[in-house]
């Protein structure tokens, strides 16, 4: 059975320009719309998603996510930052991290990309990863 949600991790991030230090690289593939709508996080300015990791992260802390979305062949780069945090053991909730897309272009196209994707979706009243 496939899992909605796959994540591997790479050991070679880009270097992020604001602080001089490589980011966490999370490649994250979300194979089913309800996955999609469980993990954004369209509560966080300029748009947010929930990975599932157990790796320690602090708030703050720079992530790049390469993210595979349904079925489509092209991956979508989110460079961002560490704004959530679901520590292990916290009961009904998966650990892992939010993390918010950064303000720029890039940021924007893939909150624009999932927001298309999501349609009305973004609207109904479903439980979400986060709250």
């Amino acid at each position: 059975m496939e899992q909605p949600h796959q994540r591997t991790e790479s050991a070679t991030p880009p270097n992020d320009a604001a602080t001089g230090l490589r980011p966490s690289v999370i490649q994250l593939a979300i194979k089913e719309k309800g996955a999609l709508s469980s993990a954004y996080m369209h509560f966080v300015e300029g748009g947010g998603l929930f990975v599932p990791t157990t790796r320690p992260a602090q708030l703050g802390d720079a992530v790049y996510a390469i993210l595979t979305l349904l079925d489509e062949p092209a991956k979508v780069p989110i460079p961002g930052k560490v704004c959530w945090i679901t520590p292990a053991g916290v009961p009904g909730r998966q650990q892992g991290i939010g993390i918010q897309f950064s303000s720029n272009e890039t940021g924007e196209q893939a909150r624009i990309k999932i927001e298309a994707l999501l349609g009305t979706l973004l609207s109904a009243p479903r439980p979400t990863h986060t709250l």
